[in-house]
Parts: C-alpha cells; structure tokens; sequence
C-alpha cells in the first residue's frame, strides 16, 4: 500500500510538469493562440448531462436513501440540468 501511495503521489507531482509548455513550444505554435480565443463553438450538452447525471444520482441517493426511485430521479434531473447548463453557457 505504501508503495503504491508513494507512485501516485509522484505521478501526481511529475505530471503537470511534463506538461507545461516551453518557449520553444509557445514560438512554435504562437500563431494558434490567437484564433482559439475568438471562436466560440456551440456546446452539444453532452459532458453536462453525463456530469449531472452522475452528481445527480449521488445525491438523489444520498437524500433518498434506501430504494432505486432516489438515484433515478436524482441522475435523470441531473442530466436535464446539466445539458440545459452546458447548453446556454457563455464560451
């Protein structure tokens, strides 16, 4: 257990240095930057319902307790609210 709290911890430290651009990267690629800021592409929703969904579900569980009709409700109005919310955000 300790050896596997000791990897994910050094994963976790590694990983977003490995990602950081360098200068040469943000040289290269300077001229994309520009144009990603100043689309605004429409959303579909999708991320938003399956997000709800899940948060939903736990949460209709949690208040419901015992018994199915708490998560259903719950991951059902979820996924409605997050696809409406995803749906109608500014970009």
């Amino acid at each position: 257990m300790r050896k596997l709290i000791l990897a994910v911890s050094a994963l976790s430290v590694a990983l977003p240095a490995a990602t950081i651009p360098t200068a040469a990267d943000a040289r290269r690629h300077r001229h994309y930057t520009h144009y990603a800021y100043a689309r605004c592409r429409p959303h579909g929703g999708t991320t938003g319902a399956i997000v709800g969904g899940g948060v939903g579900a736990l949460v209709g569980s949690a208040v419901g307790g015992r018994g199915l009709a708490g998560p259903l409700i719950g991951g059902a109005g979820g996924a409605l609210l997050g696809r409406h919310i995803e749906r109608h955000s500014r970009c």
